[in-house]
């Protein structure tokens, strides 16, 4: 008999609200089996079940918030809670018998809270989606295999093209597709045809997200874990202008060589080159705990992700040294997609070795960040822009990024955030073996 905790989502998580059961009693559980959402301040998090078993009792009602640690259920020994198995004989052939009539559960029922709020956002009826998860319920990856094509969708009949911008736009905007016409002669919805300001935008909608993230409790969250990391953690603070010729001359050629759904943005070779620099330098991979350093064997790659509404979340990119550059763009792009739907999962928050901010798009030239504790480094980027810089005898306009890095002097010292930077560096002037 084992007790299924309230886990910690993150350093910066006191308590969560169980907002739904996955499981009942009699369910048999496998370790990473999700089997309950729950509401931390920040997001909606689908957690894992970490012992195999049967589950006896469920200790918290959906809707209780309880303390990190606190037995949510209990879940019974896999072997000791095992009938013994029936010894192997064919059955003879027999009418299947009648089972008394069950209350079907309707396929919205089915699906996960964050896999409903995926649906709604990406425009997926789930009356039409297959559910593969445990007793056929609907997960997030259902959902994502159930989007439209990003290129044309069903309407009236027909198919229409749509680019990918106009329906990430209409995504954004809630816009229904079916409604509008395309405004180009070959027949294709762009961007230019969405109306800017959608009926649905200044329509309440009938049933609020459930999910949404409460602005002020996770301000309250963040402002907790920046204080502490303040407080609690010596940072100092070395930065490095970049040159970024060789990778965007090589990003350029690749992504003209691969299909416009395939192309890779340069915030991806950023987060390889930092992924590798961190196996390189292993110092600034891993936790302060107890008093000391613990690398990590694994670089879990954070990704600063702010929040439509305000705020940030950080989850992290698995193993990310070890992905090709494509799947580096796939998994961003999908952990930014999931992030801003509240469709994340425990372990997505609680294993980062090491987070990257990347503040491009807004412009700046630099930033410096605060360490996520117990992390003990931070990587920031600034925007690439085109700058004055020597290139040999000469002045040339090359394009520049500003990176930062901010350590924690109990782990390491300058010399050693010195020598993350340069190898980050070295590795954006061969972008063709990130």
């Amino acid at each position: 008999m084992a007790d299924f905790l309230m886990p910690s989502l993150g350093a910066d998580m006191d308590s969560g609200t169980i907002i739904e059961w996955l499981v009942a009693p009699g369910d048999k559980v496998q370790r990473g089996d999700i089997v309950a959402v729950v509401d931390t301040a920040k997001a909606a998090i689908e957690v894992e079940c970490f012992t195999s078993g049967t589950v006896e009792e469920i200790l918290v009602p959906p809707g209780t918030s309880v303390a990190v640690g606190t037995p949510l259920a209990r879940i019974g020994s896999a072997e000791a809670g095992s009938e013994p198995e029936p010894p192997v004989a064919p059955l003879p052939e027999r009418p299947v018998p009648a089972l008394p009539e069950q209350p079907r559960r309707s396929t919205i029922e089915l699906a996960s809270p964050p896999a409903r709020s995926f649906a709604a956002q990406v425009g997926v009826d789930l009356e039409t989606v297959r559910g593969t998860g445990r007793d056929g319920r609907i997960t997030h990856a259902d959902v994502e295999r159930a989007r439209p094509d990003r290129r044309a969708i069903e309407i009236g009949g027909g198919r229409l093209k749509i680019s990918p911008y106009a329906r990430r736009l209409a995504r954004e905007r809630r816009v229904d597709l079916s409604s509008l016409e395309p405004g180009s002669a070959d027949g294709a919805l762009r961007a230019r045809d969405l109306p800017a300001i959608t009926p649905a935008s200044t329509t309440p909608s009938a049933e609020p997200p459930r999910h949404t993230a409460d602005p002020v409790a996770l301000r309250q969250t963040i402002a907790a874990l920046m204080a502490r990391s303040k407080r609690e953690i010596p940072h100092y603070y070395l930065s490095a202008t970049i040159d970024l010729k060789a990778a965007t001359d090589w990003l350029r050629e690749y992504n003209l060589a691969v299909p416009v759904t395939e192309r890779v943005v340069p915030a991806a070779l950023l987060l390889k080159a930092t992924a590798l620099a961190a196996v390189k330098v292993p110092e600034l991979n891993g936790h302060w705990k107890d008093g000391a350093f613990r690398p990590s064997a694994e670089v879990h790659l954070g990704v600063a992700v702010a929040l439509r509404g305000g705020g940030l979340i950080a989850p992290a990119i698995a193993d990310a040294d070890r992905l090709s550059l494509p799947e580096t763009m796939r998994r961003l792009r999908d952990l930014v997609s999931r992030t801003r739907s509240g469709s994340l999962r425990g372990q997505e928050l609680t294993t980062a070795t090491i987070t990257v901010t990347d503040l491009g798009d807004n412009g700046v030239e630099a930033v410096h960040g605060v360490i996520h504790p117990p992390q003990v480094a931070l990587v920031g980027f600034g925007a690439i822009t085109p700058r004055p810089c020597a290139v040999g005898d000469l002045i040339g306009i090359r394009p520049l990024v500003t990176a930062t890095l901010a350590g924690d002097h109990r782990a390491t010292d300058g010399a050693t955030g010195a020598r993350f930077l340069k190898t980050v560096t070295a590795l954006l002037q061969k972008p063709e073996e990130l």
